[in-house]
């Protein structure tokens, strides 16, 4: 028990220390325990994904286990675990942030081909969250930079959501057969017009719908639901025409689980995401299913709308990191000069 204690005491200092929510879910005296680090707006999901797996392990093995959760922007939590915080699991936004936890050695390299659809369960977008009535009339990603708007979007060096609005924004631009430098001209703009840069997406949501700020907030379609159940029907979803696909993929971390001992639960765990049972929390919880069954079963909860992948657009995550987000790229870049 004193292993234990002190391994909990340890990462929930480091995850303190962050800035991260932690959330304890699961039985009080466990056979096993899984810390699941996850990103901002996910918290949601894995209160309804959590007691769900707990109750199926329960039943199928007779084991009692305990899942915690660690929330934050999704890249400062994927630094979190490269420093040290012991995570069984990591479940992002984006594989960006499980690349660099590849390249340090803690999870495996080939961690997308560890579970179906490149260890991604499940899928959104970016849409619009605008004041009720739509009043300044946004309805597109070039209506973000127009002079007088001001949009909330959370800061793309720490936040996946960030980073998934600013790629969605230029990639709106190269899709309808512009340049580079026009797309780069329009993020600009639209970073001119962001009066907070908040550290992640479930902060940026609380200044767009709690302290009132901005005329937009660029958001997971996922969000939206939840925006709705706290703060009521204040807002509109708006759909642009074209958007970028957000997956959200997750990996073991396999020093953890090796050295817990929990390597079967924190697999089975994940796995669980995949069944019809984890989808269709998923789907309730408005991020679209992989499966067929339950996408269509759902169907009325997801607007159909032109993606395209960080892949076709950018060259994949490693190159769209390179230039676009690490230290002195391009949004370094444009941020400084705003």
């Amino acid at each position: 028990m004193k292993t234990t204690c002190n391994w909990l005491t340890r990462w929930a200092i480091l995850a303190l220390a962050a800035g991260m929510a932690i959330v304890p879910l699961g039985a009080s005296a466990a056979d096993a325990q899984l810390l699941n680090v996850s990103y901002d707006v996910a918290r949601e999901l894995y209160k309804e994904i959590n007691p769900a797996f707990i109750a199926e392990w329960k039943k199928s093995t007779g084991e009692t286990i305990t899942i915690n959760q660690s929330h934050g922007g999704s890249s400062k939590q994927a630094r979190s675990v490269a420093d040290g915080l012991e995570a069984s699991v990591v479940t992002m936004n984006q594989a960006n942030d499980i690349d660099m936890l590849a390249e340090r050695g803690v999870v495996a390299a080939d961690w997308a081909r560890k579970f179906p659809h490149n260890a991604a369960p499940f899928y959104s977008t970016m849409i619009f969250l605008v004041r009720k009535g739509n009043p300044k009339q946004i309805k597109s990603w070039d209506d973000l930079a127009k002079p007088g708007i001001k949009v909330v979007i959370p800061n793309p060096k720490t936040a996946g959501n960030g980073r998934y609005t600013y790629l969605a924004a230029w990639g709106s631009v190269l899709k309808k057969g512009g340049t580079e430098a026009q797309a780069r001209e329009l993020v600009a703009r639209i970073f001119k017009n962001v009066p907070v840069l908040d550290g992640g997406g479930r902060a940026a949501t609380t200044t767009f719908t709690q302290r009132d700020i901005g005329d937009a907030l660029a958001t997971f379609e996922s969000e939206v639901q939840m925006v709705r159940t706290e703060f009521g029907d204040n807002f509109e979803v708006v759909y642009p025409a074209v958007s970028i696909l957000a997956e959200s993929p997750v990996a073991v971390v396999d020093k953890v689980v090796d050295k817990r001992g929990v390597r079967k639960q924190a697999t089975a765990y994940l796995n669980f995401l995949f069944s019809e049972a984890g989808q269709t929390i998923g789907a309730r919880h408005f991020l679209r299913p992989r499966s067929e069954a339950v996408a269509k079963k759902f169907a009325a909860n997801f607007k159909p709308i032109a993606l395209f992948t960080v892949d076709e657009v950018f060259g994949g995550w490693k190159q769209a990191q390179k230039k676009h987000f690490d230290d002195g790229g391009e949004f370094d870049k444009i941020y400084q000069a705003k």
